[in-house]
């Protein structure tokens, strides 16, 4: 599936063998084929609201999704010092893509040979706290700081931010562009990170993370890097646990839970985003590859795929729109092969994880290192 949206980061990790028996596990699903999969976020533009305030307020959406440190408490503590390890996926032939596109527009299809040199990835999504090092040591500014306003989920937005909205979003009118939202303040100006230090940073472009990423020394992963980094070695398989969204009545990503979008049950814990290593990691050992927050890649959107053998693939040289995979903590369900589309400028429930910008093969192997959807 493919979307349009700003920026914002994630990263991933915990290591879990995967069992080929979960497969064979026939699960009740989330209620819901009838619930929306799209959260709206492809069609945030800054020139496409629709004024409030002189209508009704938007529809109240339940409080049990506005973030509380309480709600959001995981097994993980919130003020550590995460250090981001490098793991090395050896590369080589995979199946990319499928045959069976849930929306063929998206750009999934048709599946193709993909063969790639091996690299390093950064285990979990960039969080807070590596990003206010980075902002730290260069005075960097992002993009939403720059505009003033970012968009937020209206469910999400305290009674006195509310108050104060003058338009939303047309076709989406759950998403709202908020004065003073950024990645400090990621629900408005009266938000706070200070109890999230180690969740994935949001509001952050994709110039914004080419910033940190050449800061940092590395870079974003093409979409067929990603790919195969989310599969975690599987293939021919819904997500990178496996085909059922709920092994054995496990919550295995941060997603939504509930009627989108009004009321998000939390039955995984959490409500907003959740601190990076919560679930449990793929087979590779990468973390939060799907949901919490949506990831930049490096790749230009194009749908136009061939079956051809491909090596080293890389997006269009040009375009309007980058890819970003993996879906947030707003996607009820995200398949490992999705992608949206988003433009670069916009940023929200997107997040980061970096590769080295080195070729494995000039690495030492013990060194340590951040659903296609257009953005």
């Amino acid at each position: 599936m493919a979307l349009t949206l700003s920026s914002s980061v994630v990263l991933f990790l915990c290591i879990l063998a995967v069992r080929s028996d979960l497969d064979d596990i026939v699960l009740e699903q989330q209620s819901s084929e009838s619930q929306s999969t799209d959260c709206g976020c492809q069609g945030l533009k800054r020139d496409v609201t629709v004024d409030v305030r002189d209508e009704n307020k938007l529809e109240h959406h339940d409080d049990a999704n506005i973030y509380s440190k309480t709600a959001n408490e995981g097994p993980h503590e919130t003020e550590r010092d995460i250090r981001s390890k490098l793991v090395l996926l050896q590369g080589g032939w995979f199946m990319m893509g499928t045959d069976d596109p849930g929306i063929p527009q998206d750009g999934e299809g048709p599946q193709r040979r993909v063969r790639l040199d091996p690299f390093y990835i950064e285990e979990h999504e960039v969080t807070n706290q590596q990003f206010q090092h980075f902002t730290n040591q260069t005075g960097y500014i992002t993009e939403a700081e720059r505009f003033g306003d970012s968009f937020v989920f209206e469910g999400l937005l305290s009674e006195e931010v509310k108050s104060t909205l003058s338009s939303a979003v047309a076709a989406a009118p759950w998403w709202s562009p908020v004065k003073g939202a950024d990645w400090r303040h990621p629900e408005g100006p009266d938000s706070t990170i200070e109890h999230r230090m180690n969740h994935p940073v949001l509001h952050v472009s994709w110039s914004d993370a080419q910033a940190y990423c050449h800061w940092a020394e590395r870079r974003l992963p093409t979409e067929a890097e990603w790919e195969l980094a989310c599969r975690g070695g599987l293939q021919d398989r819904l997500y990178p646990w496996g085909n059922n969204l709920l092994p054995r009545g496990q919550h295995y990503a941060n997603l939504w839970q509930g009627d989108f979008p009004n009321h998000n049950t939390a039955e995984d814990g959490y409500a907003n985003t959740s601190p990076v290593m919560s679930f449990p990691a793929n087979g590779f050992g990468l973390y939060d590859m799907v949901g919490n927050a949506w990831e930049w890649t490096a790749d230009w959107w194009n749908v136009h795929h061939t079956t051809e053998d491909k090596y080293n693939p890389k997006g269009p040289e040009t375009g309007t729109d980058r890819v970003k995979k993996g879906g947030s903590y707003m996607c009820h369900k995200v398949k490992l092969t999705q992608s949206y589309l988003m433009n670069p400028e916009f940023f929200f429930n997107v997040s980061i994880k970096l590769l080295d910008h080195k070729t494995a093969f000039n690495m030492d192997k013990n060194q340590c290192y951040l659903g296609r959807k257009p953005a």
